[in-house]
């Protein structure tokens, strides 16, 4: 995720970092090349003259635009609701912790909910990146008695539900020793819950993206439309035409790309969802919960990027 304050607008214009641009900068200097050779024959191709002009090239650009537009609604529609599902994580993790310290009496306990409640988190950092988070969980469950937790963490091909379902009995037990009222139970229910919601509603993301039909017929419209418009520009603006077609291409082809980003928010590029800092950040606020004083420290950006 790209954190940085507000530039001028002439500082704007010269933005690379966090832009779609060192993605399509090669595309860009091909429909450069094409329209400049296409400048210089006069639309002329082998010898036939292309008699195209920008008339059609006119209507078909506003309906492209219309479908980008849609697709770009589609892609951001699954970024923002895959952040709204990471905040609601932060708020029902931080109401359980509260629950369970408030109304279990778990003295010595708490640290092992807490704990499992934080691996829960970034277990599903994981999974939705595709990466192993057993070091970070062998970390984090290090009481004895999560010595068996653990060996079924390592063969588990969902790890957030059976750290979900491993609290759930925890709830369990203090309900069944007399130390959490069923009413108050059912509360804390509610809360798993809801952290159950979120894994549902992040696996559904990740594994649903959009139809990738629909993505292939945008993709090849946007660059047969760039490699054509050169054949409909020439004959009415000349030597302007690379100029108008690279900025044209540019608007199309920067779109495209973004959109591919925003497809899938759970990934590790510059305009992704910064997964490590939300997982970070509920960790901190966890263990300031619980009353540890040794933190970890809070995410900080790299080159203007927040992972």
């Amino acid at each position: 995720m790209i954190v940085r304050p507000r530039l001028h607008w002439f500082r704007m214009l010269f933005v690379l970092r966090g832009s779609v641009l060192p993605k399509i900068w090669l595309q860009l200097v091909v429909i450069a090349a094409l329209a400049a050779a296409v400048t210089l024959s006069r639309g002329d191709l082998l010898g036939w003259r292309v008699g195209l002009t920008y008339v059609p090239f006119t209507s078909i650009g506003v309906a492209l635009a219309i479908f980008l537009g849609f697709r770009n609604s589609a892609s951001y529609d699954r970024y923002w609701e895959a952040r709204k599902l990471w905040g609601t994580m932060l708020n029902a993790s931080r109401s359980l912790t509260r629950q369970y310290l408030l109304w279990c009496n778990a003295g010595s306990g708490a640290p092992r909910f807490v704990h499992r409640l934080i691996g829960f988190v970034h277990a599903l950092r994981h999974q939705m990146r595709g990466t192993d988070p057993m070091p970070q969980l062998a970390c984090l469950l290090d009481a004895p008695d999560d010595a068996a937790l653990l060996e079924r963490l390592r063969t588990a091909r969902s790890r957030p539900t059976l750290l979900l379902q491993s609290l759930g009995e925890m709830t369990t037990a203090a309900l069944a020793r007399g130390t959490l009222h069923p009413q108050l139970a059912a509360v804390m229910e509610h809360s798993l819950g809801e952290l159950t919601d979120v894994l549902g509603g992040c696996e559904r993301i990740a594994n649903t993206p959009i139809p990738f039909t629909y993505s292939v017929i945008v993709h090849r419209t946007v660059y047969i439309y760039c490699f054509l418009l050169p054949f409909g520009l020439v004959s009415s603006i000349g030597l302007l035409t690379p100029l108008m077609v690279t900025f044209v291409a540019y608007t199309f082809l920067a779109l495209d790309a973004l959109n591919e980003e925003l497809e899938d928010p759970f990934g590790a590029m510059p305009n992704d969802l910064a997964l490590d800092a939300l997982a970070g950040g509920i960790e901190i606020t966890l263990r300031e919960l619980l009353g540890e004083a040794d933190l970890p420290a809070a995410a900080q950006p790299s080159d203007y990027v927040l992972m």
